[in-house]
């Protein structure tokens, strides 16, 4: 994204936050309502272009002709009637305050909360509710006509998409439950290790912003254009690849939108927590990739019984792995961000529980551990991404380990970009694993075997593997260093004799 659109964002940014919106979730929130309301316009703009073009008139407008509502007297007389027109942007935007305040508040957002569409769509579950939070006119006209500028060019999709993704990145507050948004380039890392494909179905059962099923919409983009070009890959695309479930319905609604704007009309995505037993998913997904919370617990009578049986705790990151295992098709892959205590706790039972599942009973393929700056500056807690493919019949011979000591930002709370990053030689490395069976453990990454791991009763802990060289130190004999010291000394003794006749 070019600077002057970066610089256009964070005025309308701080024009909120001037004028006392001082939450960055529902700002973004109420964003997203703005968008959503914009991209509606510009589509039916776009439609009634190519039907001007042949003389005909579209089907189905998301604004018809007419009137949407009507304020009467007492006596039944129309006294004020808001057209449909009124509720479309490129209209709006010209409105005096007042009115445009008036028209957006109690208007367009009863519109979009009515409105389906003929679809039983994403974004129609999660404007049920919508309504407006900016309190006053004047910031609302602000935002408005911020986002209608034409330098901006809101109307093109992938412009649209980055200044989204550049908002979300103003998203660093941690949720009660432990969740906190993960960095893009750390989703970008995992979606590069997994290469999702066409067709196959991908989950996010923590989903937050989307972050995870975005970049991965964009990955398959990009690397599978010709087959999206096919009818049913696009619908396949649009409605049966990606699935994710959030307790947030301003991160649903955020969610929604983040996938809306790289293309995915119709993302399966629902409130519900994944943990309980509204979640009936079994064998259902290809890959799975997230971040769950990590130090949030359930309610035993709230946990779903078929998670207690595969690992008896109530700790949400052991539950997310429960649950991962119960969703994924055998043969289906996960990578997940985890807490380090996943890989190394060994004061409650059912951490070494999980582990042994993964490795007696499934493939753990790799762990990635990373520094615990990357998620700073809301969170220092220290991470592994683990990566294992669902087999319900063993398979791990050996695990790839890496320590990723730098991520490409300073690891303190400013999160400067800096050169020294692990991530493309990560990359590299695990898509080309037959190359490192020649490491050993004094290097950043190498292979431990199966029987390395019971040795050391499951537990997966870095230091448990990794070896450093020590630097043997050679010094000059002892003689050798005495005869040097007592040369310095005649030295001194004969300075210091000079300098006594010197002052005589």
């Amino acid at each position: 994204m070019d600077i002057t659109t970066r610089t256009k964002i964070d005025a309308i940014w701080q024009g909120m936050w001037d004028n006392g919106m001082a939450d960055a979730k529902t700002n973004i929130t109420q964003i997203t309502y703005l968008l959503f309301i914009k991209m509606l316009d510009d589509a039916q703009i776009k439609k009634e272009a190519n039907a001007n073009a042949f003389g005909v008139k579209i089907k189905n407008p998301t604004f018809p002709e007419g009137t949407f509502a009507e304020d009467k007297d007492e006596d039944g007389n129309v006294i004020d009637a808001v057209a449909y027109e009124d509720l479309r942007w490129h209209n709006f935007v010209h409105f005096s305050t007042e009115k445009m305040y008036h028209i957006v508040k109690d208007f367009v957002f009863k519109f979009i909360r009515e409105m389906h569409n003929g679809e039983n769509n994403a974004f129609s579950r999660f404007m049920t509710d919508a309504k407006l939070d900016i309190p006053s006119g004047k910031i609302l006209e602000k935002v408005i006509r911020g986002l209608d500028d034409d330098e901006l060019n809101l109307d093109n999709k992938e412009i649209m998409g980055d200044v989204y993704e550049y908002l979300l990145a103003k998203l660093s507050v941690n949720g009660t439950n432990g969740q906190f948004r993960t960095p893009r380039h750390i989703i970008n890392m995992m979606v590069q290790l997994m290469q999702p494909k066409l067709g196959e179905k991908i989950c996010d059962p923590a989903m937050g912003s989307a972050g995870f099923l975005m970049e991965s919409a964009k990955y398959i983009a990009e690397n599978q254009k010709g087959e999206l070009n096919n009818k049913e890959s696009r619908y396949a695309f649009n409605n049966e690849m990606f699935y994710g479930n959030e307790t947030d319905p301003d991160m649903l609604r955020i969610g929604t939108m983040n996938m809306t704007l790289h293309d995915v009309s119709n993302p399966q995505i629902y409130y519900k927590n994944s943990l309980t037993d509204d979640n009936k998913d079994e064998f259902k997904y290809d890959l799975i990739l997230a971040n769950p919370p990590f130090s949030g617990s359930l309610d035993a009578n709230d946990l779903a019984k078929s998670l207690k049986d595969i690992c008896p705790s109530k700790s949400t990151e052991l539950l997310f792995i429960a649950l991962f295992l119960r969703s994924l098709k055998i043969g289906g892959r996960c990578a997940s961000i985890v807490p380090v205590g996943v890989v190394n706790n060994t004061n409650e039972k059912a951490y070494t529980i999980i582990r042994k599942e993964l490795v007696e009973n499934q493939r753990l393929r790799a762990i990635i551990y990373m520094p615990s700056g990357v998620f700073k500056p809301y969170s220092g807690v220290q991470t592994a991404i683990i990566i294992f493919d669902k087999t319900e019949n063993g398979g791990t011979d050996k695990v790839w380990l890496y320590n990723m000591e730098a991520d490409g930002f300073s690891l303190d709370d400013k999160r400067n970009e800096v050169k020294s990053n692990d991530i493309p030689d990560i990359i590299e490395r695990f898509q080309n694993l037959d190359k490192e069976e020649s490491r050993t453990p004094y290097e950043k990454s190498f292979f431990i075997t199966k029987q390395d791991i019971v040795d050391n009763n499951y537990v997966l802990s870095l230091n448990k593997y990794q070896k450093k060289e020590i630097v043997k130190k050679e010094y000059r004999p002892t003689a050798e260093i005495l005869k040097s010291i007592n040369d310095l000394e005649v030295q001194f003794n004969e300075l210091m004799g000079e300098i006594s006749k010197g002052t005589k």
